[in-house]
């Protein structure tokens, strides 16, 4: 014989946990650096129209010769503070670890220039 449910059983406790991550939009609606696999849905002269049309003359593409990825969208201002041959590498690379040739990846980068300077007393 199965337990019966009585009127007096406790409700069960359900909780719900919401996170929400606030941040600026941004015309175009990409981050510093979009990866543009070989098969994706837009390829890159497309995100070039798009990436002309709203922010002009902000964002660089890098044509690949790499078994997953066709391009890469670089800001500019990102290759001001690093060269896009000490980037570039970094971010394909792990890029490559997440991504197939079918996906466009955004990639938000932050970058930290440390200096250390001596001078003379």
């Amino acid at each position: 014989m199965l337990p019966q449910e009585t009127s007096r059983s406790p409700e069960p406790q359900r909780k719900a946990d919401i996170t929400i991550k606030l941040s600026e939009f941004e015309i175009p609606p990409m981050q510093d650096i979009l990866l543009v696999g070989k098969r994706a849905p837009i390829g890159p002269e497309a995100v070039r129209r798009m990436v002309d049309a709203v922010s002009p003359e902000q964002y660089e593409i890098v044509r690949l010769n790499h078994e997953v990825f066709e391009a890469v969208v670089v800001k500019k201002s990102l290759l001001k503070l690093l060269p896009k041959e000490k980037l570039l590498p970094v971010v394909i690379d792990e890029g490559n670890r997440i991504a197939d040739d079918n996906m466009v990846v955004k990639a938000q980068i932050n970058i930290t220039i440390q200096i250390s300077r001596t001078v003379d007393l």
